[in-house]
């Protein structure tokens, strides 16, 4: 049985190499892709999940999300790591023939978990707006999803702390409030953040092996990845990048390689720790205790790389 999932994302380097993931992996089925803003303008990451959808024949619908965060605070595009254009500058189409779906982002979630009950996975790589919205407008939706998997957050283990500040991940300091909202609701959550996501690295050199090894994702990814690749290297000094979004993806799949835990998750929602995910693992209830009657949810402390990075491989070089 495949798992069918809704991905909600803002194309994107690292989410499009997550896309094609996704849509490489036979045990997966893409019903939806829902757009949000962060790594590149709505317009742009719609456009780019469009262009995704019709360069590699993917029978996914395409609905367009919001633009703005709940606490109505916007950040500029993070082009400095994906490009003007989302996908690190590569030569896109003035036009695109692949429609959009008339619902918007949030509402095409709550429909299609509806005519799905207990079948659908959500997963989120991006700002957590969309999901915020379609649990806050449909709450029953929480009984009928499968799973929500997101990528976001940074609890500390293996020294990971935060990218954007140095306590916040970016996904999650973008729009702070629908964080806090989507992992406290009633539904199953998986985090799969920075802990484990900068323990994986893709080289340039493995990247080159992509290339030549996949005729259908390869050159592609390649292309893309080397504007991502430069920024990682003049930030931060790296031979290729971290693993984020993919992360996500490989966690549906191949859930065994990753170590997890469970507790009780809030979020930071403004002040210098705006973003801050913290998590308490104790059964615990103290005198103030604004965690204690929140869901336990899930969150991954450790992966492994290496047989990370060969899964990936193997699927993304098995088509």
């Amino acid at each position: 049985m495949s798992e069918k999932i809704i991905f909600d994302t803002d194309p994107g380097i690292d989410d499009a190499m997550a896309l094609l993931l996704a849509h490489a992996c036979q045990d997966i089925e893409m019903i939806g892709i829902t757009t949000t803003f962060g790594n590149a303008s709505i317009e742009n990451t719609t456009r780019n999940a469009l262009y995704l959808k019709q360069e590699f024949g993917m029978h996914a619908e395409v609905a367009k999300g919001v633009n703005v965060p709940l606490d109505q605070v916007k950040t500029e595009p993070a082009t400095l790591v994906h490009g003007d254009n989302g996908l690190g500058n590569i030569e896109l189409p003035d036009q695109i023939n692949t429609p959009l779906s008339p619902l918007i982002a949030h509402d095409f979630i709550v429909e299609t978990i509806k005519k799905q009950p207990g079948e659908i996975t959500l997963v989120a790589v991006g700002r957590l707006t969309n999901l915020a919205l379609a649990i806050e407008k449909a709450p029953e939706i929480g009984k009928l999803v499968k799973e929500v998997i997101i990528m976001g957050g940074a609890f500390g283990h293996n020294g990971h702390t935060g990218n954007l500040t140095p306590f916040a991940e970016a996904n999650v300091y973008g729009d702070p409030l629908a964080a806090d909202i989507v992992i406290n609701a009633d539904w199953p959550v998986t985090i799969v953040g920075l802990d484990v996501t900068q323990q994986t690295q893709m080289s340039n050199a493995y990247l080159e092996k992509v290339r030549t090894s996949s005729e259908k994702y390869g050159q592609f990814i390649y292309d893309i990845t080397r504007f991502y690749a430069k920024f990682y290297n003049d930030d931060l000094g790296l031979d290729g990048f971290y693993v984020h979004d993919s992360s996500a993806i490989m966690y549906l799949v191949a859930p065994e390689i990753f170590t997890t835990k469970q507790g009780h998750i809030r979020v930071i929602t403004e002040g210098p720790a705006k973003g801050h995910t913290l998590f308490k693992g104790s059964d615990r209830v103290f005198p103030i205790d604004e965690w204690a009657t929140a869901p336990k949810q899930t969150i991954a402390i450790n992966v492994e790389p290496q047989t990370f990075n060969q899964r990936y491989f193997d699927i993304i070089c098995g088509n």
